[in-house]
């Protein structure tokens, strides 16, 4: 059910007023990392905590796109699965995910163009590798980050490169309440996104 209203929010506000619509597929690179990692226990009446920021890495992403032209200016929603990987000390965390985003764009120079908007992600999947770590589900399936950047449409083909944040944290966690220890991982991403698009 949400998936769908989602949709219905990318879709449906731009079709009735569109002048020009194109369609086509894209994918590409992205390059970033998940939030914070803390972990936590308590022995013997002593609290203790520690931080750690996750190291950059390469994921990928591949999707669909459109893009409506209203008034001399464009909305491009796009739907994108993206998998993205964060490397900490102790592990690797994985996360698997349908991105959203909805953009503004505006052609300022020849092919050249900017684009900026909210971009909604969805989470399917996020696990731990190389450690013997348990995580749950994250908080919200579904969260609200932003994303803008630039591009460049040389005929049907298009090269986009943007930067991804985040307007709010989203939490797994894990750990061993018996033991009275554990962790939390904020699942939403700083990341570039360097993409290839084909107008159909």
């Amino acid at each position: 059910m949400k998936k769908l209203m989602l949709l219905a929010v990318i879709f449906v506000s731009v079709n009735l007023s569109a002048q020009n619509a194109s369609f086509g597929l894209k994918g590409g690179l992205n390059y970033g990392a998940t939030g914070e990692f803390e972990s936590f226990s308590q022995v013997a009446g002593d609290f203790t905590s520690s931080f750690e920021d996750g190291e950059n890495k390469t994921g990928f992403h591949a999707g669909v796109f459109a893009q409506f032209e209203v008034l001399g200016i464009f909305i491009q929603p796009e739907l994108m699965y993206t998998e993205l990987n964060t490397e900490y000390s102790a592990f690797d965390y994985k996360l698997n995910k349908i991105d959203a985003p909805v953009l503004l764009g505006l052609n300022v120079l020849g092919p050249l163009n900017i684009k900026a908007g909210p971009s909604f992600q969805y989470i399917l999947n996020n696990e731990i590798e190389g450690s013997d770590l348990d995580i749950d589900d994250v908080e919200k399936d579904i969260t609200v980050g932003y994303q803008l950047g630039a591009g460049l449409d040389l005929g049907r083909l298009g090269f986009d490169l943007r930067y991804e944040g985040s307007f709010q944290d989203n939490f797994a966690s894990g750990g061993d309440i018996a033991a009275d220890s554990g962790f939390t991982i904020d699942s939403r991403p700083s990341q570039w996104i360097l993409s290839l698009s084909y107008t159909l």
